[in-house]
């Protein structure tokens, strides 16, 4: 009988559904790109399904977060995407966790647990240190560099972190992973040279902040508010989306400790 699933299994096939129908990915910042990410992930029928963060939507997050609407401003962000997930696939496992990941508190996770990782936070501690544990663990991860202050959606690429050029958040990656010995990590980037958002007063969260109450990490903190639109971090993260569920269907999954 046809579910909603069945087009999807007409491209990939029933054993390979399976495949997702068993598998546990956690997904990590469920913003722009995160949110994508999990989307298509859900709607792929990827059977368990993690959620990452400790932010709430904020009336910013309409222009580019698909989980962000006028009636879910001031939820936070895991809730409302878990809730997503199980109206488009109610036999899937979601679980929500409120957390910002990074040193202080990656001991709470235990990441050997997934099948794979998406990385899409948006701090250069927590990806260094999400990398770091996923390879230890030889946990497959793809890691997200950056979207933001960007216009071409067509830009984005695939590649090993030490094959990129041009980003500036690669370029940080690919030295300090090099310093901790890791050789090898799937990204998704784009070469496209970020723009210097307009610094208009009237708009800028930096002196109108618009944030909900009790969000600990609001505009006030950023050295610059970044510049974002609707079609670039979603690009990003279907791209991502694709690739998990392309390594998750392979034959013999390539583990991160295995690349290189």
């Amino acid at each position: 009988m046809p579910n909603q699933f069945s087009r999807t299994a007409l491209q990939l096939g029933n054993d390979n559904m399976n495949k997702l129908h068993k598998a546990r990915v956690a997904v990590f910042g469920i913003g722009g790109v995160g949110g994508y990410c999990v989307e298509a992930l859900a709607r792929t029928g990827v059977g368990a399904i993690d959620l990452f963060d400790d932010d709430r939507i904020c009336l910013t997050n309409l222009n580019r977060q698909i989980i962000a609407t006028q009636k879910t401003v001031g939820l936070y962000k895991t809730d409302v995407m878990r809730e997503r997930i199980r109206e488009i696939n109610p036999n899937a496992e979601v679980g929500a966790h409120r957390i910002f990941y990074g040193p202080d508190t990656a001991d709470a996770v235990d990441l050997s647990v997934y099948d794979y990782i998406a990385d899409a936070v948006d701090t250069m501690t927590a990806k260094l240190e999400l990398v770091c544990r996923a390879n230890a663990r030889g946990v497959p991860i793809i890691s997200c560099m950056g979207a933001a202050n960007k216009l071409d959606a067509s830009a984005f690429e695939v590649a090993d972190i030490h094959e990129t050029s041009v980003c500036p958040m690669a370029r940080i990656m690919r030295k300090e992973l090099r310093n901790r010995g890791i050789e090898a990590l799937k990204v998704v980037y784009s070469k496209e040279p970020a723009m210097t958002p307009f610094e208009d007063a009237a708009e800028s969260c930096r002196y109108h902040c618009v944030c909900p109450p009790g969000v600990a990490r609001n505009c006030l903190r950023r050295r610059q508010v970044p510049a974002s639109n609707a079609f670039v971090p979603a690009v990003a993260g279907l791209i991502m989306a694709g690739e998990v569920i392309r390594d998750l269907i392979a034959e013999r999954p390539v583990r991160v400790a295995e690349r290189g």
